[in-house]
């Protein structure tokens, strides 16, 4: 790995491996993030109401009722003792129930330029995690690998984000030393039904995925989450499988992908591209049409250059 990249890692990362120095460090990133109660009530107010679907609603100020304020939270005394139409403002509960579902299947071991999409999506995930803590909500997650699927049950504090960075860091090192190859459709679809089991009511769920392997039977396990929980998705991309690294116009391209070493010219790697593209487009769209935002982290770019995106 040249100087130049070098410069360009994550504190304390290599780009391949993972330590639990490097997670600590993203720490730092998430001080950087807005306060997401803060958004909440700012959300409450003016034509829009919130979209957080917290357990519990805290009381927060009254204001005068402007148009397309919800009826149902008019504060009748004070309208009353006014003449003037007011209305309740509430933020969520505290200690709000976060669930990541960190994707480490063996086609995130995968990376052309600064980091694997696996390394980055650990990051995230300790992004999100640190992000979550210091706005007083309970962490948990699962963590998905071909060998094992590592789940954590939500917790408060350093308690959360201590047990997902050490899960992120084990399980990532076991599947970086122990590739395997399960089916990602059969794996993502028995992990959608396993975040549905444990997702409570009220949640904020966050999927972390390259997007590849998720089918119908996704799709119906995310629907029943979606129903009471707030769901987000990022999917993590590299620089090669967007098409966006630049290439000669004649080359032989040695690549391991799903456990299999290819050479790739150009006109396979076009085809190889179309098919990552496509596949990430899919989940792209059953996202969409649950209503979910999703939003793509490059591999090859550090983190801390993209937390527009995670805003």
């Amino acid at each position: 790995m040249n100087a130049a990249i070098n410069e360009r890692l994550p504190q304390f990362a290599d780009g391949v491996h993972l330590t639990e120095a490097e997670l600590l460090a993203c720490r730092g990133l998430a001080r950087a993030l807005p306060d997401r109660k803060a958004r909440a009530r700012a959300a409450m107010s003016g034509h829009r109401s919130s979209l957080i679907k917290g357990r519990g609603m805290e009381f927060a100020e009254v204001r005068h009722y402007q148009q397309g304020d919800d009826i149902r939270t008019i504060d009748w005394r004070v309208t009353a003792r006014t003449g003037k139409a007011h209305t309740k403002l509430f933020v969520e509960e505290r200690e709000r129930p976060v669930l990541l579902l960190v994707d480490l299947k063996h086609s995130l071991y995968f990376g052309s330029t600064l980091l694997l999409q696996a390394v980055q999506a650990a990051h995230l995930a300790a992004t999100l995690g640190w992000n979550a803590i210091q706005q007083g909500d309970r962490l948990g997650a699962l963590i998905v690998s071909d060998k094992q699927q590592r789940e954590l049950k939500p917790r408060a504090r350093d308690n959360g984000i201590l047990a997902l960075i050490s899960a992120l860091t084990s399980v990532h090192n076991a599947q970086l030393n122990h590739p395997n190859s399960q089916p990602p459709e059969q794996l993502m679809a028995h992990s959608c039904r396993q975040l549905a089991r444990i997702a409570k009511p009220g949640s904020l769920v966050w999927i972390i995925t390259d997007g590849l392997g998720f089918g119908d039977d996704c799709l119906q396990a995310l629907t029943t989450i979606k129903r009471h929980s707030d769901i987000a998705a990022f999917v993590v991309s590299d620089p090669l499988r967007t098409g966006e690294l630049s290439l000669p116009k004649r080359f032989a391209l040695p690549v391991k992908d799903n456990g299999q070493s290819l050479l790739l010219d150009r006109h396979s790697y076009d085809a190889w591209r179309d098919r990552q593209q496509q596949q990430m487009q899919q989940f792209e769209l059953m996202m969409q049409s649950l209503g979910a935002t999703v939003r793509r982290i490059d591999a090859g770019i550090n983190l801390n250059q993209q937390l527009n995106l995670l805003r």
